[in-house]
């Protein structure tokens, strides 16, 4: 009995996990393509997985994170997809099978890479701006092939998926060549294609306009600065970064959304001053670069430049003064030659006076003595005439 009952416990067990493993294998979808519809457009479309009928599935699909997903009941989407929006030219899609949006029963992920008719040739440095007539005023560093560019309103509907329309009077400038897009820059999203003979870049235009002209001028103990307002998106709100540095600081930046602003002013200090706009989170992104450099004032010595002067020149005073003293001592008898005192001279030549003379008394002039001859005398007899002759 006991037996019995287990082995029906059982039977009744692998019977409920074989409906539900039969009831979560549904066949995914089949036959996954793509069709580009323009350089912007992407179709994908399948077939419907084998001993299914549409109305029995649904279909989810998602790019590269099949964690966000659209469920829906078609065989088919349509997407629009940018080179430059993800930095690729081949995008992964996945499509899988389910019973319903909420359902967790569903098949396995198919995958299709679409890829680009061409390989993804950057852009460099593409700038459009806005003119006063609201055309786009596109430039770009010039590469080693010649550059075509096309463009339209960005969107998937049969009405916006038109033929694309050229960029009119070309030029050629100072490192940069352009052309004109004739296409609101403030109303429309424009998509562009790039294209040379070798690639291909797609992307959404980021509308510019030109910097605001900064004005400053001093007032009171601290710096007024004003500027320009933008003639477009008089409905959306604008916030102006003003970006300065003062003497040897580092730059700061500031963010404000109303003029004339008044900031601290040191006067020792010479500020440099660049300012930038663009439009809030709430209209579309429309914004600047950062203008030309507004000086003011004039950079003075610091206090750290005094206390350096302070420290530094005494030790170069006593430098110098040590060498003074070192050159001197070394070359004393060149330049300060000894000079006897008068005193002493004339005492000496008093003294010098005497003893000559004492020298000239005690050695008198001696007269050589004279050789003296012996003189011989004979005696002679008394009878003997001495004649007078001799």
């Amino acid at each position: 009995m006991t037996f019995t009952t287990e082995f029906l416990t059982f039977l009744a067990f692998t019977a409920v996990i074989m409906v539900h493993h039969c009831k979560s294998a549904l066949p995914p979808p089949t036959g996954l393509s793509y069709e580009w519809v323009d350089a912007f457009t992407v179709n994908v479309s399948w077939k419907k997985p084998s001993g299914l009928q549409d109305k029995d599935v649904w279909y989810k699909y998602g790019r590269e994170h099949p964690d966000s997903y659209v469920c829906m009941k078609s065989r088919n989407f349509t997407a629009t997809l940018l080179t430059e929006e993800t930095g690729s030219a081949n995008w992964t899609y996945y499509v899988w099978t389910v019973e319903d949006c909420e359902s967790p029963n569903e098949s396995t992920k198919e995958s299709k890479i679409i890829q680009t008719p061409k390989p993804r040739a950057e852009v460099k440095d593409i700038k459009c701006l806005i003119t006063r007539t609201r055309e786009l005023n596109c430039s770009w560093i010039p590469g080693n092939q010649p550059l075509k560019l096309s463009y339209r309103i960005c969107g998937r509907t049969e009405e916006l998926i038109k033929p694309l329309r050229e960029c009119v009077r070309p030029y050629v400038g100072a490192g940069r060549n352009g052309c004109y897009l004739i296409a609101d820059g403030v109303k429309n999203d424009t998509c562009v294609l790039s294209e040379t003979d070798a690639g291909l870049s797609t992307f959404r235009i980021a509308p510019m306009i030109d910097p605001p002209e900064l004005s400053v001028r001093e007032e009171g103990d601290g710096l007024k600065l004003s500027w320009m307002h933008p003639k477009f998106g008089k409905g959306c709100s604008w916030t102006y970064t003003v970006c300065f540095k003062k003497c040897i600081h580092s730059e700061k930046c500031l963010d404000f959304t109303t003029e004339p602003v008044v900031m601290p002013y040191d006067k020792s200090c010479r500020y440099e001053f660049r300012s930038s706009v663009k439009t809030d989170n709430y209209c579309k992104t429309i914004f600047s670069e950062r203008g030309k450099v507004v000086s003011y004032g004039t950079n003075e010595p610091t206090d750290e430049t005094l206390t350096v002067v302070a420290i530094v020149l005494p030790v170069i005073l006593s430098v110098c003064i040590f060498l003074s003293c070192y050159c001197f001592r070394r070359h004393r008898s060149i330049i300060c030659p000894v000079i006897p005192d008068p005193s002493a001279i004339f005492k000496e030549m008093m003294m010098n006076g005497n003893k000559e003379l004492k020298t000239t008394t005690g050695s008198l002039y001696t007269p050589v003595p004279e050789p003296i001859e012996s003189c011989k005398v004979d005696l002679v007899a008394d009878n003997i005439v001495v004649p007078l002759n001799s």
